[in-house]
Order: structure tokens, then sequence, then C-alpha cells
């Protein structure tokens, strides 16, 4: 008898070991999700995706987010998804990381997990056109993802189904040849749930949500920072520019020469690492987006030191601004029948 109970009582720690081991080996997920849960219960949302820590930073200054007291924070994969509020809207902010491959993660696992509306991207970028200034704020209307490109031999020509062609010779000092030949520049592949199943069709400018660039185009009078602090100023009060282009790559472009070349061939005013993927990944899936971002520096086009370090945080706290003002505009009918996702790419 003591031998069976002894046994039993065995077996009860072993099981209870194993549930325990079990629960500290995948069960991150399993209460990740099920906070999810709760906190769907509460949505919808409008998704906030910001990209590294100087824009979260600007945009936590501006004091607008006030988190949910009982369920303020998810963690999963690796990233903090923090639920809150700005002007009663309900929203779900994260920081995806820089370049294409975490923000287009971070979008797709926004869309899947949370009860989303709609995505508002927003952070710095470059600028491209001479006719914006340090401290504007873009919203651009279409973003083409200029880094998917076929690096051809030298001697070969443009093919039909190549967007732009780079030639390096056209940039050599003195002229000449150059082995590094050319580029032509390439579409993306777009798969939409209001496709074809498993049929890509070619992509090259994404639209942003029209709808939601409406609303945007009614804050153009918005006061924006013109001073980092009292001793170092902008010379002109930047404005909010809204329905330019947008383009976006893994590269930081800090080089006169290719910022000239992206301005002249595709007219993008502004340059970043991650829009191009959060509109593709939000239009894929059915859902409206828009991009707010901060020029905080020329792109190379300037004779010194890339202003990044000295005006990138007034950039992000001018975008953060126009952020904040844009939900407070945004009327949702979230009754609407095929809300979100009757608004097609």
């Amino acid at each position: 008898m003591a031998a069976k109970r002894f046994a039993a009582c065995f077996l009860m720690l072993v099981l209870i070991s194993l549930l325990v081991a079990y629960s500290f080996s995948l069960p991150l997920n399993w209460r990740s999700l099920n906070l999810i849960k709760k906190v769907n219960c509460k949505g919808p949302y409008i998704g906030l995706i910001t990209v590294f820590p100087p824009e979260e930073t600007a945009f936590f200054q501006i004091g607008a987010f006030k988190p949910n007291q009982k369920h303020p924070s998810v963690d999963l994969s690796g990233r903090r998804f923090l639920v809150g509020k700005i002007h009663d809207k309900k929203v779900v902010y994260v920081r995806c990381g820089v370049g294409m491959v975490n923000a287009a993660a971070a979008t797709q696992q926004m869309l899947d997990l949370f009860d989303i509306l709609g995505i508002v991207h927003f952070g710095i970028a470059g600028n491209a056109n001479n006719s914006l200034s340090i401290g504007d704020v873009t919203i651009p209307q279409e973003f083409a993802h200029t880094g998917i490109w076929d690096w051809l031999n030298p001697n070969r020509s443009l093919n039909y189904d190549e967007v732009a062609n780079l030639d390096f010779k056209r940039y050599n000092v003195p002229r000449g040849d150059n082995l590094l030949g050319h580029i032509g520049f390439s579409y993306e592949q777009f798969f939409s749930e209001y496709g074809k199943a498993n049929i890509a069709r070619p992509l090259f400018w994404a639209n942003t949500t029209r709808q939601w660039l409406q609303v945007a185009a009614n804050l153009k009078g918005i006061k924006l920072n013109q001073c980092l602090n009292s001793s170092v100023c902008l010379p002109q009060k930047p404005q909010l520019v809204v329905g330019l282009r947008g383009s976006t790559a893994n590269i930081f472009v800090d080089n006169a020469a290719y910022r000239d070349f992206l301005f002249q061939t595709f007219r993008v005013s502004s340059v970043d690492m991650e829009s191009s993927a959060v509109v593709m990944t939000s239009l894929s899936n059915g859902f409206p987006v828009i991009v707010i971002r901060g020029l905080s520096d020329l792109a190379g086009g300037q004779s010194g030191h890339n202003s990044i370090d000295t005006f990138g945080s007034l950039a992000a706290i001018n975008a953060c601004k126009v952020v904040v003002q844009f939900i407070k505009q945004l009327h949702l009918d979230t009754r609407e029948p095929g809300f979100p996702r009757s608004i097609h790419p």
C-alpha cells in the first residue's frame, strides 16, 4: 500500500515537473496570446508603428499616449506592444526596428493578432527634394521599394520589365567605363487578398489610403517646432506637406549623387528604410495605412556633416505632433460593414 502511494506521489511529481518545464519553455506565447484576447475584447485599435529609440522617445515626450491601466503591454517575439489611448482613440503601439524585414514582420504581427482598424506608421526620413526643408513633415501618397534591382552585366541592356536604369559610369571622375556596370530597378511581387491565391501582380508604387490622406490634408496649418533649443533653430518654419512620393530600401542614403538620381528618376521627396514594407503589408491584408515622416537630413545633399544627429530629434517630435493631431481628427465608424477591409490597394 505504501509502495503504491509512493508510486502515485512520484508520478504526480513527475507530471508537475513536466508541466512546469513545459510552462517555461512554450507558454510565453500562450500567456501573450491569452493577454491579447483580453486586450482585443476592449478593441478595436489604431495600430501605431515607429522604428527606433529616438522616435519612440519623441512619441512619449509628446505626452498624448495614455497607457491602459489594466493591460498596458504585451510582449511577443521580442517586441513590446503598448496598449493605450490618444485623444480617447484606442491604440496599440510598437517599435518595429530598423529595416524592411523588421517593419513587415511587426506590421503583419500586429494585423494578425490585434483587433486593428488600420496602421499609422511614423518616424524620420531623409529629404530628397530641394523644395522641402529639414524639419518639414511629409505624408506621401505613394511609396516605391527602390531596393529591388538586377545588377546587370556591363554589356547587357535593360530588360523590358525593369522600371529604371542606374549607370555607374555616368558618375566616374574622370569619365569612362566602370566595371560595376549598371542596375535595373524592378517591381515588387504583390500578393493581396483581393487577388487570386498564390498569384502575385507587379507593383512599383504602393498607395497609402486616400480617405486618410484627406484627413491629413486638413492638418496643413499645424504648428511645428522650429527650434531644438534656445540656441539651435532652423532658418525657416517647418511645414506639413501631403501627397508627395517616398522611397524605401535597406539603404541609409547619405550620398548627393544617389539622392539626385532618386529624385530625378522617381520624383521621390523622402527616403527611408521601412515605410514601403509597412504600406505593402497593410495593403496586402486589406487595411488602411498612412505614413508620417519628419525630414531629419538632406540624404547627402548637404555640404558638410549629416544633420540627422542635430535635427533628428526635432524631426521626430514634429512627426509625432502630426500623428497625434491626425488621430484626433480621424473619425472611424467601426460598425461600417466591411471596414476596414473595404479599402482596396
